[in-house]
């Protein structure tokens, strides 16, 4: 007896009767409404926005009455590799200001995101967004979203400038071709006009003082532009690559090289790890199957680092990916969206026979791996020679949000940055921001408009803040379940008091923390992940890694924010004592493992307890 097959989950109906992408998105736009349906609020994710609910000013406002949502959206933009140029973030921060709640975050994905935006406000913003010719077309949703790359702006051989252009051909090939988002947002509402803007040379793939790279094209143009674009009256080739359901779930890219592996690329769907010789790139791993989202509750769900599938060579990158891209499209799961993502399709398939799917929609075998692997990882911060005479500046953005405090001006300065040296724009994948293309004589002027903000130097945080990170969570993400942001530099204030009185303030460890399980700032392949389980309580994971190709383990369960500082406290006691030489925090705990860990640092409070 045959199984039958099983019915698709809500959201697969929506997007097959959403006529590619559309729904009532422009009709519930002027409904005079502060929301947007279930449906269109699912298929606006593709569109590149949130649909979100202030919980605390929901609250607030009703004085603890019958609770009415707040709506608001979250608006991100997609940016392949980070690059853009110093009037595109001025735009974005201009944004954040008119319509927004004051503030633009850089993502750990190298995109950036508005918040705080209303419904009334949403079409002029994506709007003014493609008018810079930045796109939030696929920042969301079940489709390709931004591609990642180290946004290093070195010179001195090919290599960089290679993988940044194969970003920006991988986003733009693997772009949704549904028209959709052109007559949505790139229309006069009122009129119906075209106005697909922005054809001046000021692109999302330009690099330094707004120099267009020779493959750059507005995301919107190759949308509109493209004979499979248009609906042809039958709808067959509207998506070539996605079809009428798209993907099952989200799917990310991310390249990266063997001896800097910025972006962590073994958390993506899709990996490609140049493998160079002789300072140039011979050919790309393809890694597979990553991901960090998990609900506890369900234990068919995991977090996963990708798997190594196969080595080829640079003109084979395209097709290659289209064709991991297809095999999730034809055989991920769309009845349950819990385990929709890659990993549980290779987790069923199994490798070889996802391989070898690959391999047939490709149409030829694919080799193994070649053996290099990751072995190094820089974050660029500080100053750095490009090797063209010019240097670039990476400056530390905790959390990556960008606002003015009273006592850190950063908005300002980026501001005077921008509009006085004009410097070409990075966002790294641990939320900071590169400043490339600076001439020497600029060094000692960028320095001192950050100093004068009241904006720490690199050189000037601790090595725990450097290397931390966390998502946005409570109160504005609808599935954080308790506080990272705001919280996080509370805790690293007091970490950093316990590591320096034990003389370990040099070494170096990721600290990432999420308010929920589904680990958008990455926190199950650290040193030290603290993951939101219930309000105010965090697990605690250990043994992951700075290099990010190892899943860590649970430490400690449901620990209270005021308890997580102390509780990591004796851990590293046992470290400074019992580590190897040269052994990290998290070799260090993956090599004594969960039951050593806990027994040693039991006796350690027991010890405490009686002095």
């Amino acid at each position: 007896m045959t199984d039958e097959p099983k019915k698709p989950s809500a959201v697969e109906t929506v997007k097959l009767q959403s006529n590619y992408l559309r729904g009532t998105i422009r009709e519930e736009l002027v409904d005079g409404n502060s929301s947007f349906s279930k449906g269109n609020s699912q298929l606006l994710k593709h569109h590149g926005t949130y649909q979100q609910d202030d919980r605390e000013a929901r609250t607030h406002r009703e004085g603890g009455g019958k609770s009415i949502k707040s709506y608001m959206f979250m608006v991100r933009t997609r940016i392949p590799g980070g690059k853009l140029t110093s009037d595109q973030l001025l735009a974005e921060i201009d944004l954040g200001d008119e319509v927004g709640n004051g503030t633009l975050r850089i993502t750990s994905r190298q995109g950036l995101q508005l918040h705080g935006v209303v419904k009334s406000n949403l079409h002029q913003v994506i709007h003014r967004i493609n008018e810079v010719q930045l796109t939030t077309l696929a920042a969301c949703g079940d489709v390709e979203r931004n591609v990642m790359c180290c946004p290093a702006p070195h010179h001195n051989d090919s290599v960089h400038d290679e993988m940044q252009r194969l970003a920006d051909q991988v986003a733009n090939h693997l772009a949704p071709r549904t028209r959709a988002y052109h007559e949505i947002w790139l229309r006069d509402p009122d009129t119906g006009e075209d106005h697909l803007v922005g054809g001046g040379k000021d692109s999302a793939q330009a690099g330094g003082n707004g120099q267009l790279h020779e493959h750059a094209q507005h995301p919107a143009e190759v949308q509109a532009s493209s004979p499979a674009g248009g609906n042809n009256g039958n709808g067959e080739a509207v998506e070539p690559i996605y079809g009428k359901l798209y993907l099952p779930r989200k799917f990310k890219t991310g390249i990266a090289l063997c001896g800097d592996n910025c972006i962590d690329v073994y958390a993506n769907d899709l990996g490609l790890l140049a493998i160079c010789e002789d300072f140039r790139i011979i050919g790309y791993n393809v890694l597979v199957g990553g991901g960090m989202g998990v609900v506890p509750s369900a234990t068919k769900t995991f977090p996963a680092v990708a798997q190594r599938m196969a080595f080829v060579r640079p003109e084979q990158v395209i097709d290659v990916a289209t064709a991991v891209v297809k095999v999730q499209r034809d055989f991920g799961n769309r009845s349950d969206r819990k385990i929709a993502r890659l990993k549980y399709t290779i987790h069923t398939m199994g490798l070889a026979a996802f391989k070898a799917k690959v391999e047939e929609y490709y149409g030829q075998k694919l080799p193994d791996p070649h053996p290099d692997d990751v072995r190094g990882f820089d974050d660029h911060l500080g100053w750095h020679e490009q090797g063209d005479g010019r240097w670039f500046y990476g400056l530390n953005v905790e959390n990556g949000r960008i606002v003015d405090t009273d006592t850190v001006r950063l908005k300002s300065a980026l501001r005077e940055i921008c509009r006085t040296h004009r410097p070409g724009i990075r966002a790294t994948a641990h939320q900071s921001l590169l400043f490339t293309d600076i001439a020497p004589a600029d060094r000692a002027a960028i320095e001192a408009i950050l100093h004068r903000h009241g904006v720490k130097l690199s050189h000037q945080i601790s090595n725990v803040r450097r290397w931390s990170m966390a998502c946005v969570a409570w109160p504005t993400c609808g599935l954080a379940i308790t506080e990272a942001e705001r919280v996080l530099p509370g805790m690293i204030d007091h970490l950093e008091v316990e590591l320096a009185k034990l003389g370990l303030a040099g070494d170096t460890f990721t600290l990432r923390m999420t308010g929920c399980p589904n680990g958008c700032a990455r926190p199950y392949n650290c040193d030290i992940g603290l993951v939101g389980r219930a309000l105010d309580k965090y697990t605690i994971f250990v043994g992951g890694r700075l290099l990010g190709d190892r899943l860590n383990f649970i430490y400690k369960d449901m620990v209270p924010s005021a308890e997580v500082v102390p509780t990591l406290v004796p851990l590293f006691v046992y470290f400074k004592h019992a580590r190897n030489d040269g052994e990290t925090f998290g070799d260090f705990c993956l090599r004594r493992g969960a039951v050593d860990l806990l027994a040693w640092t039991a006796n350690y409070a027991t010890q405490a307890a009686g002095t």
